[in-house]
């Protein structure tokens, strides 16, 4: 089923109005000014940021086989840079050791190589992108995300799935996962104090801050719902947030100034799957109570539950952390709710209700959040399936204090400049604009690099860019 995307909308007005059949609370700016909402500064860190635009980490799969950034992740880099977006969070994700990869081309902290170095051409990218968009280094707040990808490791190509824990959907949607090794204890232990390694080549590379990646069905997410795991790391809330916690804590030791950032997946559904009949995503059967995930109603895994999602930004006021970026569920197993997109990526379903009806749910968990613990500093996501309306939704978030930074992924692939224009009061030039086609996710799930092959110039004149379009429309 195709629902009318927002492109569609003439006017502001018409666009709210149609937001407002889905929820009748929901409400936007009409008018964007230059220099409005987006545009004021805010303070993080004892560093004033002069506004409201963050970059979501966003890796390529083009690294090389050893974890060094080609030439492809060093222009993704400085296209962060030339965003003007004054938060850079994370941008690209990081494996703290090999077999903690998502892909065979992932960035990484190989012993053999000088990683440090890597970092640092990261950042030499990135601020030849900023000083073209002219703004001065000390104008961006930057972080590296460091990852372990745990279920979803692939570091040679192959699946090669380390778990935290047994998960028996996850078991029976990824059969190669459910008798994989499960980490031991040691294990953890062991990739944590990689953790460290890597942040203390972060600080030293010239980074603000490290973002301890806690989302998307990667490890460190996974132990949040480790409630069946014996041992030191599961079972009860302590158990499963301590080895993010040890983290923390080496990190603070190794690493003094440092700041730590954390991109949490803050609540879950259960995994989802293609229903043969209608191509629509649903969920898959599990028993009651539900007691696998985090942020999950036990009762009704469709919903959240947001104890102790809450009770966690508790505790990272207490541990000192001023950042964190709210996302929710999985690329992997619910990209409807993850990623809200109207094509789904090559091996994805068709979402089960219009992609605005679980942008709103991201709007609301990060509204809950902010509720919650008004101290952190907090970045919303699953802006850009807004497209032409993007700023209009952002501006009356900030506006209005639900959120603080508006972070934007896939736009910047394809338009990278679009804070910049909207911070200056300048039309958007629609013919860059995302359209959520899931070609930078179908290409990596395919064995190709990522990129925007529709709009960007660069990547659509590559020969993947046809391959890649026909793997789209094979799954319309």
């Amino acid at each position: 089923m195709r629902y009318q995307a927002p492109g569609h909308f003439r006017s502001a007005a018409d666009f709210a109005a149609h937001l407002r059949t889905i929820d009748p609370a929901w409400q936007i700016d009409e008018d964007v000014p230059a220099g409005g909402a987006l545009a004021q500064p805010i303070e993080v860190h004892g560093r004033t940021l002069g506004n409201r635009f963050a970059c979501h980490p966003m890796e390529g799969w083009d690294g090389t086989d050893d974890g060094r950034a080609s030439d492809l992740t060093l222009r993704r880099w400085t296209n962060f840079g030339r965003s003007g977006a004054s938060l850079v969070w994370g941008g690209e994700a990081f494996a703290v050791q090999r077999d903690g990869r998502a892909n065979e081309r992932q960035l990484y902290l190989d012993p053999a190589v000088d990683a440090g170095e890597t970092m640092a051409n990261l950042l030499v990218a990135l601020r030849a992108g900023s000083a073209a968009a002219g703004m001065k280094p000390s104008e961006q707040f930057v972080g590296l995300q460091l990852t372990h990808s745990g279920r979803f490791s692939r570091p040679a190509g192959p699946p090669a799935p380390l778990l935290a824990h047994r998960h028996p959907q996850l078991g029976i949607k990824y059969p190669h996962t459910a008798d994989a090794h499960q980490l031991t204890d040691g294990e953890l232990e062991g990739l944590g104090d990689n953790y460290v390694k890597a942040a203390k080549l972060a600080q030293n590379a010239g980074f603000d801050f490290v973002d301890v990646k806690t989302c998307h069905g990667y490890l460190l997410h996974e132990l949040l719902g480790a409630r069946g795991r014996e041992g030191s790391y599961g079972g009860d809330f302590a158990g499963r947030t301590r080895l993010f916690e040890r983290i923390v804590a080496g990190i603070r030791s190794e690493c003094p100034g440092l700041h730590i950032g954390v991109r949490l997946s803050f609540a879950d559904v259960i995994p989802f799957e293609k229903d043969s009949a209608t191509s629509l995503g649903r969920g898959m059967a599990a028993d009651t109570p539900y007691l696998h995930g985090f942020g999950v109603d036990q009762q009704d895994p469709t919903k959240f539950d947001l104890v102790e999602p809450l009770q966690l930004l508790k505790r990272y006021e207490q541990l000192g952390i001023e950042l964190v970026n709210v996302t929710l569920g999985s690329p992997y197993y619910n990209p409807h709710l993850q990623r809200p997109a109207a094509y789904p990526p090559s091996d994805g379903y068709q979402p089960p209700a219009d992609p605005l009806q679980f942008v709103k749910v991201h709007l609301d968990a990060v509204r809950a959040a902010k509720r919650a613990a008004p101290n952190l500093k907090f970045v919303g996501t699953a802006y850009t399936y807004l497209q032409e309306w993007l700023a209009n939704v952002a501006q009356y978030e900030v506006r209005n204090g639900h959120v603080d930074f508006v972070g934007l992924g896939r736009m910047l692939l394809s338009y990278p400049e679009l804070p910049r224009d909207v911070i200056a009061g300048t039309a958007v030039q629609r013919k860059r604009i995302c359209r959520t086609f899931s070609d930078c996710t179908t290409g990596p799930r395919n064995g190709m690099i990522s990129g925007c092959f529709p709009l960007d110039p660069f990547y659509k004149a590559m020969p993947e860019a046809k391959q890649i379009k026909a793997l789209r429309d094979g799954a319309k």
